[in-house]
Order: C-alpha cells, then sequence, then structure tokens
C-alpha cells in the first residue's frame, strides 16, 4: 500500500441478508453454549425468498429449536412484511451430532501449562490481527465510520424515525489517506431499501437520510465532511423491499466487514457460526488483542500479527509482525515481545477470555449473536476482553523506548 491512497470501506444494517446468516448462526452458538459451555459447534446458515437453510455440527448437552432460534432473529431484526417474516417463512435443517470427544470437556481454568501443551488444535489457521492509531477504537477510519454510519441506518428504522426504512441497508465510506493517515473523506454511498403505503419521493428519503444518519454520525467525529465529500443515497433509485425477498446470501461472506474494512489482512476463515473451540475464531481474537496493545504502548502507528496454527500441534507454528515502517523499534523485536507475553495456546485463550462462558445471563445470552454485525472489533459500545489494553504497559517496559 502506498504512503497516499484512498481506501472504501463497507458495512451493512442488521437485515442484510448475510449479516442476518452470520446473526442465526451465532445465536444457535450462543444458544448452545448457555446451557453448555463444553458444547463443540459449527453452524452455518442460507436465506432466500420465504427460506432459511441451517446447517449444524454439534456435540452438546443443549437442548436447541434451531427454527425458534432462528425466528427469534428474525422478529428481532424487524422482518415482518409479507415477503419475509418470521412467521411464514420455511425453516429447513440439516442437522449431524458429532461423536463425543472428552478431549474438549478440560477446564481451562485450572489446567498446567504442561496440559495445555497437550492440547492441540484441530483444524489449520491462518490468523490476522491488527490495529492502528486512526480512531479512538484503534481501529482504521473507513470501516469505523462504515459501522457508525450503518448503525444509526438501523436505529432510524427500529425506532420509527424514517418509518419507511426496511431492516436492510448497506453503507460504503471512502476516505483518502496521506502519508499513511487520513485526510479527508472521499465519498459515502448509502442503500437503503424502503417499503410500505407511505415511501417518499428519492429526493425526500435522500434528504431524510443526509440529515438524519450521515449529517448526525459526523457530528462529533474528529475529521468531517468537506465540501468535496461526495455523498450517494441510493444513486441508482428506489430499492425496494430489500432483504432475503430480494437477495440470497449465507453465513461468512463478510470478512473485511467483520475485521478492518480491507485495510488490513483478514483471516482465511469465516468467524460467525463457530463455538470458541475453533482455533481460526478465537485466534483471531487474541492477535487482535496481541496489535492493540502494540498501539497502545506507542510503539508504531500500525501493528499487523500474523499467526499461523497447524492441525496437530498446540503452539503456532508461526508468529509474525509488520508495522509497515511505522515502528519505533525493529519488528522483530516487537515479535519477540510478542512472544514473551501472549499465549496464543488454545485453552490459554478460552481462559484468558473466558469464551465459553460470556453467552451468560449477564450477557443477556447473545453475546456471539451481537458481534455478528458490525464488526467484532473496535466495538466500544461492547466490553469484549480482546479490546482491553492492560498489556502495553508490559510491552512497553521491555521495548527498551
Amino acid at each position: 500500500m502506498n504512503n497516499d491512497f484512498m481506501l472504501t470501506s463497507e458495512s451493512v444494517t442488521p437485515g442484510h441478508p448475510d449479516k442476518l446468516c452470520d446473526q442465526i448462526s451465532d445465536a444457535i452458538v450462543d444458544h448452545s453454549l448457555q446451557q453448555d459451555p463444553h458444547t463443540r459447534i459449527v453452524a452455518e446458515c442460507a436465506v432466500s425468498t420465504s427460506i432459511v437453510f441451517i446447517a449444524a455440527m454439534f456435540d452438546s448437552k443443549a437442548v436447541m429449536d434451531f427454527g425458534n432460534i432462528a425466528r427469534k432473529v428474525i422478529r428481532r431484526i424487524g422482518y415482518n412484511k409479507k415477503a419475509f417474516n418470521d412467521k411464514t417463512c420455511s425453516i429447513i435443517t440439516s442437522l449431524r451430532e458429532l461423536k463425543a470427544d472428552p478431549d474438549s470437556k478440560y477446564d481451562e481454568h485450572k489446567m498446567s501449562d504442561t496440559e495445555m501443551d497437550e492440547i492441540a488444535v484441530k483444524n489449520n489457521a491462518t490468523i490476522f490481527g491488527f490495529a492502528c492509531n486512526q480512531t479512538p477504537s484503534l481501529m482504521p477510519l473507513p470501516i469505523w465510520l462504515a459501522h457508525k454510519i450503518a448503525t444509526r441506518l438501523a436505529g432510524a428504522h427500529l425506532d420509527k424515525t424514517l418509518p419507511y426504512l426496511t431492516p436492510d441497508a448497506k453503507v460504503q465510506v471512502g476516505v483518502e489517506y496521506k502519508n499513511r493517515l487520513p485526510y479527508r473523506i472521499h465519498s459515502i454511498i448509502v442503500q437503503a431499501a424502503q417499503e410500505g403505503s407511505d415511501v417518499p419521493s428519492i429526493e425526500k428519503l435522500r434528504a431524510d437520510i443526509r440529515e438524519r444518519v450521515i449529517d448526525a454520525a459526523f457530528r462529533d467525529d474528529h475529521i468531517g465532511l468537506d465540501d468535496k465529500t461526495r455523498i450517494f443515497v441510493n444513486p441508482d433509485g428506489a430499492f425496494v423491499t430489500g432483504g432475503p425477498a430480494t437477495h440470497s446470501d449465507l453465513t461468512g461472506r463478510k470478512k473485511a466487514m467483520d475485521t478492518y474494512g480491507g485495510y488490513a489482512r483478514n483471516s482465511d476463515a469465516a468467524l460467525s457460526g463457530k463455538g470458541p473451540l475453533r482455533i481460526d475464531r478465537v485466534g483471531a481474537y487474541m492477535a487482535r488483542y496481541a496489535a492493540k496493545n502494540v498501539i497502545a504502548a506507542g510503539l508504531a502507528q500500525e501493528c499487523e500479527v500474523h499467526v499461523s496454527y497447524s492441525i496437530g500441534l498446540a503452539r503456532p507454528v508461526s508468529i509474525q509482525v509488520d508495522t509497515y515502517g511505522t515502528g519505533k523499534i525493529h519488528d522483530q523485536k516487537v515479535e519477540d515481545i510478542i512472544a514473551s507475553l501472549f499465549d496464543f495456546r488454545l485453552p490459554a485463550i478460552l481462559k484468558k477470555f473466558n469464551l465459553r462462558y460470556l453467552p451468560n445471563k449477564a450477557n443477556g445470552g447473545s453475546f456471539y449473536q451481537k458481534l455478528a454485525v458490525y464488526g467484532h472489533f473496535g466495538r466500544t459500545e461492547m466490553e469484549l476482553p480482546w479490546e482491553a489494553t492492560d498489556m502495553r504497559d508490559k510491552i512497553l517496559s521491555l521495548s527498551g523506548l
């Protein structure tokens, strides 16, 4: 990536079919873990006109009504029109109960270091974690702004501020960079679906979203709109209905949106729909935790942590760091610091973040489902353990700065 460039990132509202699938998949993960923290599960979903298809493999003591879980998600998102709703959609399942695996029933909070070394990962994985100093949440600015606008769009639908909106909308934000730092907002594109008896003209729709959503989102932002910022709302005209009645989708399609908006590399596998025993999900959380603490310690403006796992091994086969030339110390030294302070073994990650027990009553039973929209990282409205910066002082002390 050059020092001067433009990057566009995309976010969508909860009713986008891809994100509907992610939320259903993670709602199944939450439901199973709440009853049985030692659940092994992978759940995937696909939606189309009036149809929801769920495929799941699991080893769990939990009692699960997959159809009921899906219908609750659909209802909460706000799909209640004839074209698609929780009452009339058909739900088809393909379920496979896995053979019980005693090796997954360990208590990571009581394990010794030697015992942790005996727990190998069950799948190959290439993991990336990233952080930068562009926003308060240490996320790249384009994806941070895209999520911010998408959140306001969803709110305008749910609280009836703009009652003609449907749950399905998408946002793109383009940011110009100079010397690898955000310089100005280049463009904003909003595509919002509408339906009902009181659908406004395209001119009113554009004016409403500009005033109630876009301008409101930038009131407190440190980089605002200027007279050259290009703003498009439904540039191709009216977008009617949206959702599964308009376009079909499935779990795991929005990896850049779930991570860093394309500014940095994302892991090679989807995050949603997998229980915490899957290293390709939870390893990404640990990699983000390490990268964020490097930035919080002031060692660089940007930091990518690349971790590789191999089936049958407990520890990563490699840990690499790239600060893109912004580091105050050599990248190799940052790697050494991370390797000495952060434990990337699966049981250690489960223990550090308490991942089996997060979908409890204290979190309303829907922890992972909340991650399935607006990204798994940089969430200031949620207390995500991998977003803590409690390791920055230790990192700084080892850096020699």
